[in-house]
């Protein structure tokens, strides 16, 4: 019985040794595999820095092309404002213009009627083109009695 004990625990520990041996060459397979993508990801976090880097590059960029847009924008909002200022103010003053032209005009209308001579103060007229005809009309008749050059 020694001996068949001494047989069965050096076949026990044979096995044992094998399942080892397999159990190593499994884990041998498995930590070249994991070499393998330890480079392979080394290589993507080195694409992924170069990446950031090239963004960060690009940022910087757009943020000075930004500024300068900004500050473009600025001068010219500014410059806006100030003509559609003056625009404002010559408007304001060409109707002063066109309501001291169209008194003009209609004083020197010939009175033909009393009864259009109070009528005439109390009209606007309604178009620019009515009294740029009037101050023509106007012109006209002066020439026509020479007092106009």
């Amino acid at each position: 019985m020694n001996h068949s004990l001494g047989m069965a625990i050096e076949t026990l520990v044979a096995i044992l040794l094998m399942l080892t041996i397999v159990y190593c060459v499994m884990l041998n397979r498995r930590l070249t595999r994991l070499k393998a993508d330890e480079h392979s990801l080394k290589a993507v976090i080195a694409e992924l820095i170069t990446a950031t880097e090239i963004a960060e590059r690009a940022i910087g960029g757009l943020k000075l092309a930004v500024r300068d847009v900004n500050e473009n924008l600025g001068s010219q909002l500014a410059a806006a404002t100030q003509m559609s200022d003056q625009l404002y103010k010559q408007l304001g003053e060409a109707d002063n213009v066109v309501r001291r032209l169209s008194k003009i005009a209609i004083a020197a209308r010939p009175v033909t009627n009393p009864e259009t001579v109070a009528a005439p103060t109390a009209a606007k007229p309604s178009t620019a083109k009515a009294v740029a005809a009037a101050a023509e009309a106007f012109s006209e008749r002066r020439r026509s009695k020479g007092l106009a050059a």
